[in-house]
Protein backbone atom coordinates (compact mmCIF):
# COMPACT_ATOMS: atom_id res chain seq x y z
CA UNK A 1 0.00 0.00 0.00
CA UNK A 2 1.48 3.49 -0.71
CA UNK A 3 0.34 6.04 1.55
CA UNK A 4 0.45 9.48 -0.26
CA UNK A 5 1.12 12.62 1.70
CA UNK A 6 -0.12 16.18 1.04
CA UNK A 7 -0.01 19.62 2.47
CA UNK A 8 -2.97 20.76 4.43
CA UNK A 9 -2.95 24.52 4.59
CA UNK A 10 -3.73 24.47 8.27
CA UNK A 11 -3.45 28.85 8.66
CA UNK A 12 -5.72 29.61 6.21
CA UNK A 13 -8.17 26.65 7.25
CA UNK A 14 -7.78 27.68 11.27
CA UNK A 15 -8.78 31.29 10.08
CA UNK A 16 -12.11 29.71 8.87
CA UNK A 17 -13.36 28.46 11.31
CA UNK A 18 -12.51 31.18 13.82
CA UNK A 19 -14.37 32.97 11.08
CA UNK A 20 -17.16 31.08 10.96
CA UNK A 21 -17.22 30.66 14.64
CA UNK A 22 -17.72 34.14 15.06
CA UNK A 23 -19.92 34.54 12.32
CA UNK A 24 -22.21 31.85 14.48
CA UNK A 25 -21.63 33.43 17.80
CA UNK A 26 -18.81 30.72 18.99
CA UNK A 27 -16.41 30.92 21.01
CA UNK A 28 -13.07 29.86 18.95
CA UNK A 29 -9.86 28.88 20.99
CA UNK A 30 -6.64 27.70 20.29
CA UNK A 31 -4.56 25.50 22.37
CA UNK A 32 -1.66 23.99 22.37
CA UNK A 33 -1.35 20.26 22.19
CA UNK A 34 1.23 19.17 23.41
CA UNK A 35 1.87 15.85 25.15
CA UNK A 36 -1.73 14.98 24.43
CA UNK A 37 -0.71 12.04 22.39
CA UNK A 38 1.66 10.19 25.02
CA UNK A 39 -0.37 11.18 28.46
CA UNK A 40 -3.19 8.76 29.46
CA UNK A 41 -6.18 10.11 30.15
CA UNK A 42 -7.58 7.16 31.88
CA UNK A 43 -5.00 7.25 34.47
CA UNK A 44 -4.99 10.43 35.03
CA UNK A 45 -1.59 11.48 34.10
CA UNK A 46 -0.81 14.86 34.14
CA UNK A 47 -0.60 17.27 30.57
CA UNK A 48 2.27 19.74 30.36
CA UNK A 49 2.53 22.86 28.66
CA UNK A 50 4.70 22.62 25.56
CA UNK A 51 8.55 23.14 26.93
CA UNK A 52 7.22 22.80 30.48
CA UNK A 53 7.51 19.45 31.13
CA UNK A 54 8.65 18.57 34.51
CA UNK A 55 12.09 16.52 35.19
CA UNK A 56 11.46 12.43 35.28
CA UNK A 57 8.27 13.06 33.75
CA UNK A 58 6.87 10.02 31.99
CA UNK A 59 3.22 8.43 31.02
CA UNK A 60 1.68 5.71 32.21
CA UNK A 61 0.49 4.54 29.01
CA UNK A 62 1.89 4.67 25.75
CA UNK A 63 1.08 4.43 22.33
CA UNK A 64 1.28 1.04 20.80
CA UNK A 65 0.66 1.95 16.96
CA UNK A 66 -0.74 4.75 15.01
CA UNK A 67 -3.95 3.86 15.76
CA UNK A 68 -3.85 2.33 19.33
CA UNK A 69 -3.01 3.96 23.09
CA UNK A 70 -2.58 1.66 25.94
CA UNK A 71 -2.65 2.76 29.20
CA UNK A 72 -1.06 1.22 31.99
CA UNK A 73 -3.71 -1.85 32.88
CA UNK A 74 -3.29 -2.74 29.60
CA UNK A 75 -6.71 -1.33 28.37
CA UNK A 76 -6.45 -0.59 24.60
CA UNK A 77 -8.33 2.33 23.37
CA UNK A 78 -8.53 4.79 20.63
CA UNK A 79 -5.29 6.98 19.85
CA UNK A 80 -7.20 9.36 17.83
CA UNK A 81 -10.16 9.92 20.69
CA UNK A 82 -7.62 9.22 23.38
CA UNK A 83 -5.46 12.50 21.73
CA UNK A 84 -8.82 14.51 21.17
CA UNK A 85 -9.92 14.23 24.76
CA UNK A 86 -7.03 15.13 26.09
CA UNK A 87 -7.13 18.44 24.13
CA UNK A 88 -10.61 19.10 25.19
CA UNK A 89 -8.69 18.14 28.83
CA UNK A 90 -6.26 21.05 28.28
CA UNK A 91 -9.84 23.63 27.81
CA UNK A 92 -11.94 22.14 30.22
CA UNK A 93 -11.21 24.50 33.23
CA UNK A 94 -11.99 27.57 31.00
CA UNK A 95 -15.22 26.17 29.67
CA UNK A 96 -16.31 24.14 32.44
CA UNK A 97 -16.91 20.74 30.74
CA UNK A 98 -17.70 18.07 32.97
CA UNK A 99 -15.61 15.05 31.56
CA UNK A 100 -16.57 12.57 34.45
CA UNK A 101 -18.31 10.62 31.98
CA UNK A 102 -15.57 9.61 29.77
CA UNK A 103 -14.42 6.56 30.00
CA UNK A 104 -12.95 3.68 27.97
CA UNK A 105 -16.05 2.35 26.38
CA UNK A 106 -16.32 5.82 24.90
CA UNK A 107 -12.33 5.72 24.03
CA UNK A 108 -12.24 2.50 22.74
CA UNK A 109 -15.23 2.19 20.31
CA UNK A 110 -15.96 5.46 18.50
CA UNK A 111 -18.72 5.70 16.65
CA UNK A 112 -18.31 5.99 12.74
CA UNK A 113 -19.75 8.63 11.23
CA UNK A 114 -19.89 8.72 7.25
CA UNK A 115 -20.39 12.96 5.95
CA UNK A 116 -21.17 12.39 2.62
CA UNK A 117 -24.61 9.89 3.84
CA UNK A 118 -25.72 12.63 6.22
CA UNK A 119 -28.96 14.91 5.20
CA UNK A 120 -28.45 18.15 4.94
CA UNK A 121 -29.85 20.48 7.32
CA UNK A 122 -33.26 21.69 6.43
CA UNK A 123 -31.47 25.55 7.17
CA UNK A 124 -29.65 24.65 4.29
CA UNK A 125 -31.66 23.72 2.32
CA UNK A 126 -33.83 26.76 2.40
CA UNK A 127 -30.83 29.46 2.85
CA UNK A 128 -31.25 30.44 6.32
CA UNK A 129 -27.85 29.37 7.10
Amino acid sequence: MITHFIQIPTAKLKGRIAQLCEQYGIDFVETEESYTSKSSFIDKDFLPKFGEKPEGWKSSGIRITRGQFQTSTGIKINADCHGAINIIKKVAAIFKFDLSGVGRGILSMPKKVYLWTLQKSPRLQTGEA
